[in-house]
């Protein structure tokens, strides 16, 4: 009994050890993408994916209104849906982060006006079964709102105990900045995280002067297609064959010379530690500035170890360098 109560604190410790900051919330190092619930994975599925997840110390899960509106006879929601049916069996929401987004819309793009806004999040409370967000994204920026709407309308839901801290995803570094200026001026809530597209072959989608934005402001980053549509994985490889809804978008990084580079580089610092593509990926992702947590989805629970393992796989400068090299 001594034996096993010793087991359980020690791995109790490393899962508080482990967790990162986002403004109030500690989060583990690696967030589980909610896109494949009612897509690739269905309701059972997904339970066994996010019980998995859960059992092995994560507590953050990232979902959207809009997923999975992409599949025929869906119309966005399931994902929400999903896991809220998962809360409400289990009885955990207190134990997860959540964060889902707003704006991408249901059925149809929504936008980020005042009233979409609120709209929105009612809707996703309801089929999340639960009557606050731990972070709420605006999922792509509209343009045709003035930032000031925007925060303020974010703020009021905050003051209203609905969001507890706020996000934004697919936005421009001029917009950000003057949201985060806008929020500082007026003494309102302000964004904590940024969710950009960012991995080791898809880079300036986020360095530059979007990423310099985040540094300079101390907003974290929580980068999606952190494993490019799993070609980070390490799986596809020319005459390969994948079996994968997103094999098509991945195979093409194939095709370029710095796909080739970079697989060669993970297979290196790969077989330096016996460790997965994924985990190599994930790793050097969450070692850059301002990263606290990349996201990705697993559609079978065989495929979470590979993700999960980044919270303990420390990379060497070297190794960075030379995946950092190879991605250039």
């Amino acid at each position: 009994m001594a034996d096993t109560k010793d087991t359980q604190n020690t791995k109790q410790t490393k899962q508080a050890e482990s967790r990162r900051q986002i403004g109030d919330l500690s989060v583990f190092p690696l967030s589980l993408g909610g896109n494949v619930f009612g897509w690739t994975a269905d309701e059972a599925e997904s339970f066994a994916v996010l019980d998995a997840y859960a059992a092995a110390g994560g507590n953050f899960v990232d979902t959207a209104d809009v997923y999975s509106a992409w599949v025929p006879g869906n119309s966005g929601g399931e994902s929400e849906t999903i896991l809220g049916n998962w809360f409400a069996s289990r009885g955990n929401r207190a134990d997860i982060v959540l964060a889902t987004k707003v704006g991408a819309g249901v059925p149809t793009p929504r936008g980020l006006s005042a009233a979409a806004i609120k709209a929105g999040l009612d809707e996703s409370l309801k089929r999340l079964r639960t009557d606050y967000i731990d972070l709420y994204y605006t999922h792509y920026d509209d343009t045709s709102v003035p930032v000031e709407e925007i925060i303020s309308t974010l703020d009021e839901l905050v003051k209203a105990g609905k969001v507890r801290q706020i996000a934004a995803s697919n936005i421009s570094a001029e917009r950000l900045e003057a949201s985060l200026d806008f929020s500082a001026k007026e003494g309102l809530a302000r964004y904590v995280a940024l969710q950009p597209h960012y991995n080791l072959v898809s880079r300036d989608t986020f360095e530059g002067p979007l990423a310099d934005v985040a540094a300079r402001h101390g907003v974290v980053t929580l980068p999606y297609y952190a494993l490019a549509s799993g070609f980070l994985t390490g799986k596809y490889r020319p005459g390969a064959s994948v079996d994968s809804a997103r094999a098509e978008g991945a195979a093409k990084y194939l095709e370029t010379e710095r796909g080739q580079k970079v697989l060669a580089a993970l297979d290196d610092v790969a077989a330096n530690h016996g460790a997965a593509h994924a985990t190599v990926a994930l790793a050097w992702l969450a070692a850059q500035p301002t990263v606290v947590a990349p996201i990705a989805s697993a559609r079978t629970v065989d495929q979470l170890p590979a993700l999960l393992a980044v919270a303990d796989l420390k990379l060497t400068e070297e190794e960075l360098a030379l995946l950092t090299s190879a991605s250039e």
